[in-house]
């Protein structure tokens, strides 16, 4: 309870200085919208429904992507580690690749699939994949050798030893890529609705290019604070519990 009042305390003082701020016009008010005028927004697209619809077509496309890259990552991750030849050079171009931003997979996917959906999943799934097989990799490598000879000595080879000792002792750093990955897909998934316009359905990302557009800050700010509360959801209801899990079994709690 401590911890709640003190992070809402800090919440508070940030929200009181913006407005303070705002009144006291250090920034333009074109520029730098007040908390009323973001909490208004907020109220009529949750109104009118448009936020939900949004949000729910937003999370489609990022589930979506996010797991295709974690279905293909973990595999390849395992494949890099254990095969030199794949470690030279998959291992070699994920490294690279996943300090490439997000937002240069935009142009190669419209030439490939055009205004699609096909093209934001690409982007997504580009954005997720690397990061994944480089932390899978890493957490294989990592793998105590005790593991391997004791579960050798014990008739445990192959796939069972792949599935039943390197996975779980690897589990901190795929989870690690895991969290990685999210924000990732995140970031490809904003960069891929802002520069693809289709009429499929509106994302988040589709709200927030139009806000430039129109210079209406308010609804810029909004979708922010609505991206990142999203984000710390995700956080608190799924890596977090796993996170937890985890340290409890490997006995690392503090």
């Amino acid at each position: 309870m401590k911890r709640f009042f003190t992070a809402a305390a800090f919440f508070a003082a940030l929200v009181a200085a913006w407005h303070w701020a705002y009144i006291a016009r250090i920034w333009s008010p074109v520029l730098v919208p007040s908390p009323e005028s973001v909490l208004r927004y907020l109220w009529e697209i949750a109104r009118d429904g448009s936020l939900w619809s949004c949000t729910v077509v937003t999370m489609k496309r990022l589930l979506a992507g996010y797991f295709i890259g974690l279905l293909a990552g973990v595999p390849l991750g395992f494949l890099t580690a254990r095969v030199q030849a794949l470690r030279d050079t998959l291992g070699v171009m994920a490294l690279g690749l996943q300090g490439l931003p997000s937002v240069c997979w935009v142009p190669l996917a419209l030439l490939w699939f055009g205004q699609t959906e096909a093209a934001m999943l690409f982007v997504v799934v580009m954005g997720t994949l690397w990061s994944v097989i480089l932390a899978t990799e890493t957490g294989v490598r990592n793998v105590n050798p005790i593991y391997i000879r004791a579960a050798s000595t014990m008739g445990s080879n192959g796939v069972h030893a792949w599935v039943h000792v390197m996975l779980p002792a690897s589990l901190p750093f795929i989870l690690s890529g895991m969290k990685q990955g999210w924000a990732f897909a995140w970031r490809s998934l904003m960069a891929a609705e802002i520069y693809v316009t289709i009429m499929t359905g509106f994302g988040l990302g589709h709200l927030l290019h139009y806000g430039r557009e129109l210079n209406a800050m308010e609804q810029v700010v909004a979708i922010m604070l609505i991206i990142v509360l999203i984000g710390l959801l995700a956080d608190k209801i799924l890596f977090s519990p796993c996170e937890r899990f985890l340290h409890r079994r490997w006995g690392t709690e503090k």
